[in-house]
């Protein structure tokens, strides 16, 4: 895996070049879409994820210019199953007549093996249009096909370049460790070789809720069967299967003989899904089970103790509070072994999932749904398969070094690496040492690197790939890895404190974080040009359909029509009045309802489409002179906010005008492809009432051509999903109800009542029956709804 740390953008405009700026994140959102609603050229460089790899570029291009956009990144390579990958992902999305990739690699330490494969192209194919060489210290693979190459079939004008160019490579390990030193910083790479391994005892916890049902289930099983016919004889298991209950296979950990094997298969392929999900209690007998080993010598003394858990959803029986669960888990293992946490799909709170695994010196992975989830579970395991030291320290001169990043670890694992950097106190030093100490599976070791400073600087000066402050660069990113990490489980003025010095080292060093952006826009002296379209006509307005069509006029613009319209009643997700979410579900010719409980003045993202770039967010107002009871005020949404950063446009919808924005001296405006089309109706009062004022609904009555990434209070009910209702049963309200519900792998409490529709008729409105979700929709909502709260209309 990967890990870009440095992103360095900049961008020839017109012949003039201009360089990036990182940014705390919200003043770089600001700039940009200051500029791209000037009509300026712009560009916004942002971390997409909670991982610091992941991130996207916006672009915005004023009419007529010509523009270059450059990204020059650092990566920090780790070592995985035995060799540094670089993952190139390819694209292109239309045939190219000049296509190719070139890398160049250098390695002091000399090549070993290189290598390259490519997911979108068969094996013959490839080879034609792949060379590749290495020698020495150099390496290079360049891939260049063809057109031909790159069509689907011979006659097609399609390209088959879709998916992942990997390249794979590992140096010559003379020693099992590498130490460079550059200007006052230091970097220590650490993977040796030819060790035996720890034996292991390993328990699978394996989520088989009824949500596990049909493939995700024989996924697992299959996966299960396989890592079974994987294990060392010498290793110890168990399997704890969790629903409502839990199920163990044996009562304790048992030695992987070919004898237990084979009873551990028969036990895996007769595991079927049901009931609900107790987290708690299947790590707890997991975590218990190997505590007890230990303390009663079932084990042998020198092996390691491993926790790998399954789930594809929340827990909802039993414990089912993440943080009581996360207190529980970390009070048990009691830092003497490692949690991993699979979480199979998205249905998931996965930054629980996240947060537990990194205090008990585990990790997180996700296993995405795919045809390959058995080969990714399998993956998983084989880079834990083999533990080569247990209880590693790094350790260096006293009072030689300062700012020293991680250097203890739980485990080292066969295949991968541990990388340490720092800072010299003494930079005159003529000797640097460093002490790798650790328990290795018949003794405990100790490897010593020792650098000749002079030696050192010697040897960088011939190796041209170490530039300016490159170590210090990348001991400045472990900083800012390791400080993300440790914020994800801090509160109060830890978290700030942890939140502070990442963002500090993040500016000081330009890279784009979870907290930073970079931004690079082009002066200009234009000022906001901003387009007012009054309401129209007076007395009932009955919506305004704003629905896309891809006729293209030009290059720099699309249309966008506005007007009242008439609609048919279909199934659509909307909200309306208090606000009322009304989700409708074909499949069940039914629907479910919840409201939202927040303070007027609170903006809510209501639809987010990173890929078409569609953001609908809308703020509550309350009635005039509104009470301060939650449980007795009427809150409503009075004001809009529709954007689309990659169209160039924002538009403001009250119930008084619409403001439309645009970097365009024209009012026009393009949506994604084909068009989205959404209602908005007016509710309008006597202006002289007491009480009630104006207020909106939205509904969305196209939603199809929106991407799968959809997502908000409203957004993520475009995808398909499931219910299932029982136990219908007289509720507090006669006329109303209540009954169980399972949706999303939660069970809830639920009440039968109805809601309006006021598309139809926007005086009295249609009634829509549905099972009202309460407490904000909290279990049908992906996460709580205070995650769906944004600072800004924009």
């Amino acid at each position: 895996m990967e890990t870009s740390f440095s992103l360095l953008p900049r961008r020839t405009i017109d012949g003039v070049t201009y360089p990036g700026n990182v940014k705390e994140k919200e003043v770089a959102k600001k700039q940009y879409e200051k500029a791209v609603s000037q009509g300026k050229t712009a560009g916004l460089v942002k971390a997409s994820g909670r991982k610091l790899e992941k991130f996207t570029v916006s672009v915005n291009v004023a009419a007529g210019s010509k523009v270059t956009f450059e990204l020059t990144y650092e990566e920090l390579l780790k070592r995985h199953k035995g060799k540094y990958e670089l993952y190139l992902k390819v694209q292109p999305k239309q045939l190219v007549k000049h296509f190719e990739i070139e890398a160049d690699i250098y390695e002091p330490q000399g090549i070993s093996t290189l290598d390259a494969e490519a997911s979108f192209i068969t094996n013959d194919l490839l080879g034609s249009a792949l060379s590749k060489s290495f020698s020495g210290k150099k390496g290079r693979v360049s891939f260049k096909p063809s057109m031909d190459q790159q069509r689907s079939c011979p006659t097609c004008t399609d390209s088959l370049l879709h998916g992942d160019f990997i390249i794979t490579y590992d140096v010559n390990r003379e020693s099992p460790a590498n130490v460079q030193i550059v200007n006052g910083y230091f970097v220590h790479f650490f993977a040796p070789q030819g060790l035996p391994v720890v034996p292991k005892s390993v328990v699978f916890v394996i989520d088989v809720s009824g949500s596990m049902h049909g493939r995700k289930m024989e996924q697992t099983k299959d996966a299960l069967l396989k890592i079974l016919d994987d294990m060392k004889e010498e290793d110890y298991l168990n399997i704890i299967l969790f629903s409502g209950d839990v199920t163990i296979w044996r009562d304790n950990l048992v030695q992987a003989t070919p004898e237990n094997i084979q009873e551990a298969r028969t036990f895996v392929k007769n595991i079927h899904d049901q009931g609900m999900t107790n987290i708690n209690d299947g790590l707890m007998r997991a975590i218990n089970m190997l505590n007890k080993a230990r303390e009663e010598h079932r084990v042998p003394e020198r092996s390691t103790s491993i926790v790998i858990m399954l789930t594809d959803g929340d827990a909802n029986v039993g414990e089912s509070r993440p943080e009581k669960i996360q207190e529980n888990v970390r009070n048990a293992i009691g830092g003497k072994f490692p949690l991993y946490n699979l979480g199979f799909g998205n249905n998931l709170n996965y930054n629980f999932l996240e947060s537990m695994a990194l205090e008990n010196q585990g990790l997180a992975r996700r296993i995405y749904e795919d045809s390959d989830a058995n080969l990714q579970l399998q993956g998983f395991y084989e880079e834990v398969a083999n533990p080569l030291l247990t209880g590693v320290e790094v350790e260096y001169p006293e009072n030689a070094i300062q700012d020293l990043t991680q250097n203890a670890y739980q485990h080292f694992y066969d295949g991968s690496e541990i990388v340490v950097a720092g800072r010299l106190l003494d930079e005159d030093m003529n000797n640097f040492k460093a002490d790798v100490k650790g328990h290795g599976a018949t003794n405990d070791l100790t490897f010593t690197e020792e650098v000749d400073m002079k030696e050192m600087e010697k040897a960088l000066k011939e190796q041209d790939y170490i530039f300016g402050n490159y170590i210090e660069r990348l001991w400045a990113y472990l900083t800012i890895e390791q400080l993300l990490e440790k914020r994800k489980n801090a509160h109060g003025e830890e978290k700030e404190n942890l939140t502070a010095q990442a963002l500090d080292l993040s500016l000081k060093y330009h890279f784009v974080t979870p907290l930073t952006s970079m931004v690079v826009t082009k002066p200009e002296d234009n000022e906001d040009q901003t387009a007012i379209a009054d309401k129209p006509g007076e007395g009932v307005w009955d919506g305004v359909c704003c629905e896309h069509h891809s006729r293209q006029r030009s290059r720099r613009s699309r249309d966008l029509h506005c007007s009242p319209v008439t609609i048919p009643f279909s199934d659509v997700p909307s909200v309306d009045g208090d606000p009322h979410f009304i989700i409708q579900v074909p499949q069940k010719d039914d629907a479910i309802c919840f409201n939202i409980d927040e303070d007027p003045g609170t903006v809510l993202r209501l639809i987010l489409d990173p890929v078409t770039g569609l953001t609908v967010n809308g703020q509550i107002i309350g009635e005039k002179g509104g009470s301060s009871d939650s449980k007795t005020r009427k809150t409503y949404f009075g004001k809009l906010g529709i954007a689309n950063a990659h169209m160039d446009f924002r538009m403001e919808v009250t119930p008084d005008k619409i403001i439309l924005w645009n970097g365009a001296a024209q009012s026009t405006f393009a949506l994604p492809p084909d068009g989205v089309t959404f209602v908005v109706v007016l509710h309008q009062v006597w202006k002289k009432h007491p009480v009630h004022q104006d207020f909106l609904g939205f509904y969305v009555v196209d939603s199809h051509r929106m991407s799968a990434q959809t997502h908000g209070l409203l957004g993520q009910f475009f995808h398909p999903f499931d219910f299932e209702v029982s136990d219908i049963h007289p509720g507090s309200d006669p006329t109303k109800p209540d009954a169980t519900m399972v949706v999303k792998n939660h069970r809830l409490t639920v009440t039968r009542g109805s809601q309006k529709d006021y598309r139809k008729d926007v005086s009295i409105g249609t009634k829509v029956a549905c099972w009202f979700v309460h407490d904000n929709g909290e279990g049908l909502i992906d996460g709580v709804h205070s995650d769906y709260i944004v600072p800004e209309l924009f």
